[in-house]
């Protein structure tokens, strides 16, 4: 696998630009097939097209699904566990896919993430059981769809994962391809500085959050970490809302394990419909 020396400095370029895409790629990158450079050729040229304001995990993650022809999709780092981050994702049913793989800790974006290889679901309840509990609950939510996990893997490490799904049809281009794609991603995020906070992601605060009530249970139950997180999983699972709101009503106090023998304390307020102190 060649690697992606030049793609940085392509993706600075102001919208707009004339890039010569396919010479220099090929040049700084060595010998790579004609699908590979035409495909790093169009994420250059998309990435250039949209606002250089933006965030560029925010234009990775759109480029992404316009040059692979999906119809969503999702830029995810460490996809498992507790360090699990989605950066960025392009539309509503990609974000819910992201959330839903984060309550039920199952999902292909986990499982591209541990395994290393691509994983292709069908998501209608019945063709692919792998992951039933993710299968069964993204099909109420979004219907039916195909969901490609790529690991990306700049250097042979899996550092995240790319997920885009399509309700019809394949991709644009090959599992092979898309791989080659997910690794220079992952070459360009290494070298944003917005990975390192220069730049504001919502998704940096929510992890934060969740780390942080992730200590409050652990403290409030005597527990690890990782019962911890399980717990706040069950929640979120229970109230149909995403993590993230669960763990901002951990931290607000309007959601509290005190005793694991009588369960929990429960403001009556949903997590995303926060009160003032002393409400209830």
């Amino acid at each position: 696998m060649p690697t992606i020396r030049s793609l940085a400095d392509v993706l600075g370029h102001p919208a707009g630009a004339v890039l010569p895409c396919g010479r220099l790629l090929a040049a700084e990158v060595g010998p790579v097939g004609d699908d590979r450079v035409t495909v790093l050729a169009q994420l250059a040229r998309v990435i250039a097209a949209n606002p250089a304001d933006e965030p560029l995990a925010v234009r990775l993650c759109r480029a992404c699904v316009e040059v692979l022809g999906a119809e969503g999709g999702a830029v995810t780092l460490a996809s498992t566990s507790t360090e699990r981050l989605t950066l960025t994702s392009s539309n509503g049913v990609s974000k819910q896919i992201e959330e839903l793989q984060d309550v039920l800790g199952e999902g292909p974006g986990q499982d591209a993430y541990r395994s290393g290889h691509a994983v292709v679901t069908d998501v209608d309840g019945l063709s692919d059981r792998s992951f039933p509990m993710f299968s069964d609950l993204a099909g109420q939510l979004a219907g039916p769809l195909t969901v490609w996990a790529i690991p990306m893997q700049p250097g042979g490490t899996t550092i995240g994962v790319i997920t885009v799904y399509r309700r019809k049809g394949n991709l644009s281009y090959s599992l092979e391809d898309g791989q080659f794609l997910a690794d220079a991603i992952g070459a360009a995020l290494l070298d944003d500085p917005g990975m390192y906070g220069l730049a504001p992601f919502a998704g940096w605060s929510d992890r934060a959050m969740v780390h942080q009530a992730t200590g409050m249970v652990v403290a409030q139950l005597s527990i690890g970490p990782e019962d911890a997180l399980a717990i706040l999983r069950a929640h979120a699972f229970a109230e149909a809302v995403g993590l993230a709101r669960i763990a901002a009503a951990v931290i607000d106090r309007r959601l509290s394990f005190t005793d694991a023998d009588s369960g929990v304390g429960h403001a009556p307020t949903p997590p995303d419909e926060p009160t003032k102190d002393g409400e209830t």
